[in-house]
């Protein structure tokens, strides 16, 4: 845009986009690999309920967050009625409870044995299953609605920002033409809020494509499991591969389908400014219904879980508070941590060469250094193993060729690996707050600096990270929250009695003794509310 780069500044980006695209190359490459025992039986099998399952899942955990968060985002955003204010960054923390969790404390609620059905067997006599009916949990559509607990926020989020950014004028004009509330709802609000509905839609579908522990828990068959499966049980990474391989194409049909249907659309508004703002006045009964469904929300979706988190660390923390939740709370923060900040040097990196580069062809390394968030996290690994695995072997074969001993698998036995799957699949993360924060710097102050002699690495060192300082740590914050949380790909690359908070916890879920591992869920929650309570400060302070 302003300065002529060197080309090894290019080589360093694209160098530094290949390596994080290198897993899902090798992917592709071990996918074609011929595997006739174990995918031919697989697909003659139970490949298509596999691929049912995860559509399925996808479609209702979609419909589900969609029902749940447009209510919740429109009566925060265009409406005035106690408790307005809590709502609109309350309703966010259920993104920072693992989905399995959830799961966990609500099957141990609603099975037979639980309190629940307990309860009503009691109240009305009965004493056996055949006397009444009472909804299986452990179903897909339990499933479904487990992760749609979890996952509304995105859409409630996105929507919530569109509403509150539609122009008053507009909506001050439906007044004047007799329409309602509801009626202006239909047919303004909600029209225009689309392509951030779609955008969250397609988060939401992604988020339960990568999903693993939850449907585990519930044993409902999904693409997911069955890469899990096939490689701990049957041993056949080309099969895993070829599984992954069909879980992508799923998910970039999905994202190709939604900017497909949007393609010839456009929205032209005159932005709402905070005095703008055209709320409606909530009272008596109306006012009461907005603030008990927000409350209810908020009551199944965060808080009955977190009380009931509470409630089994209490119960057990003298067997939780041991030398093994503070090992592996020590696993989980320097892995997380580490990963956090080379994320934040790649996005700083690719993000300057595509700010100050003149050549299109410098934009592409930042974009395909992004596409790591789509892939989920059982499919990373298995992208990440193809390549190591090979490397470590050929580091051995030049170790004998030498004279010197193997050294054994250096890298896919050791917790780099691990490192190196977070680094890839939020890479995009940290791009993405930099990338923002970029956009807020006046294109005047780089022809300045150049004006006064300075290089890229000096334009960079003096003038840019000073002022990405925001961007930069929000970045951190959130890669470092997301590393705490990713299950799958720790689950599968972990070496031999490696543990962090989130296999931790997950093994205890498996188990069916979450009570245990109770402390550990809740620590990995609080750090998850900490981005949260940033974000929606953010939010605060832009609007």
């Amino acid at each position: 845009m302003v300065l002529g780069l060197a080309k090894g500044w290019s080589v360093v980006g694209y160098t530094l986009a290949l390596l994080i695209i290198m897993p899902l190359i090798a992917l592709i490459a071990q996918s074609l690999l011929p595997d006739e025992a174990v995918f031919g039986h697989l697909f003659n099998t139970v490949l298509p309920t596999y691929i049912s399952n995860s559509l399925w899942l996808m479609f209702w955990v979609v419909i589900g967050s969609l029902i749940i968060a447009i209510p919740a985002a429109w009566l925060v955003a265009k409406c005035h009625f106690p408790g307005r204010r809590i709502f609109q960054w309350a309703l966010l923390l259920p993104l920072a409870m693992p989905a399995y969790v959830v799961a966990y404390v609500y099957t141990d609620l609603l099975d037979y044995s639980g309190p629940v059905q307990r309860s009503l067997r009691i109240a009305f006599g009965w004493q056996t299953p055949q006397d009444y009916y009472f909804p299986e949990v452990r179903t897909l559509g339990g499933a479904a609605i487990m992760l749609a607990l979890v996952l509304f926020p995105y859409i409630y989020l996105l929507a919530r920002t569109a509403f509150m950014e539609q122009s008053a004028s507009l909506s001050q004009a439906t007044r004047v033409m007799g329409c309602g509330p509801w009626k202006s709802f239909w047919r303004l609000s909600l029209p225009m809020a689309r392509p951030a509905l779609a955008v969250g839609a397609a988060l939401v579908a992604m988020e339960t494509a990568a999903d693993f522990a939850t449907v585990s828990y519930f044993a409902v068959p999904t693409l997911t499991t069955a890469v899990y499966d096939t490689w701990f049980e049957h041993g056949s990474l080309t099969a895993a591969a070829k599984l992954s391989t069909i879980m992508l194409l799923v998910i970039f049909a999905m994202v190709g389908f939604e900017r497909f249907a949007r393609r010839k659309q456009k929205l032209f508004q005159k932005l709402s400014t905070p005095g703008e703002l055209d709320v409606y006045s909530l009272s008596g009964a109306k006012a009461f219904a907005a603030t008990a469904y927000c409350t209810g929300l908020l009551f199944l979706a965060f808080l009955l879980p977190f009380f009931i988190l509470l409630q089994y660390a209490y119960g057990y923390f003298a067997e939780s508070w041991n030398d093994e939740f503070f090992k592996y709370s020590f696993n989980s923060l320097w892995i997380s941590l580490l990963a956090s900040a080379i994320c934040v040097v790649i996005g700083i990196v690719l993000m300057f060469i595509r700010r100050i580069s003149p050549r299109q062809a410098d934009i592409l390394p930042s974009r395909l250094a992004s596409t790591g968030y789509a892939l989920p996290g059982t499919v990373l690994a298995i992208g990440i193993l193809v390549p190591f695995t090979q490397l470590d072997f050929a580091i051995n074969d030049l170790a004998i060729y030498l004279g010197f001993e193997e050294p054994g698998l250096i890298l896919t036995g050791s917790s780099f690996i691990i490192v190196c799957a977070f680094t890839i699949r939020f890479a995009a993360i940290a791009i993405g707050s930099i990338e923002n924060s970029y956009k807020r710097i006046s294109p005047s102050l780089d022809m300045a600096g150049i004006t006064m002699g300075l290089k890229p690495l000096g334009l960079l060192k003096q003038v840019h990270i000073p002022l990405l300082r925001k961007g930069i740590f929000a970045g951190l914050l959130l890669v470092f929250i997301e590393c705490m949380k990713e299950l799958p790909a720790a689950l599968l690359l972990r070496p031999i009695g490696f543990e962090n908070l989130a296999t931790y916890v997950y093994q205890f879920v498996s188990d069916e003794q979450l009570e245990q591992g109770a402390l550990a869920a809740i620590v990995i929650v609080l750090v998850g509310l900490i981005p949260l309570i940033y974000l929606n400060r953010s939010l605060e302070h832009d609007n």
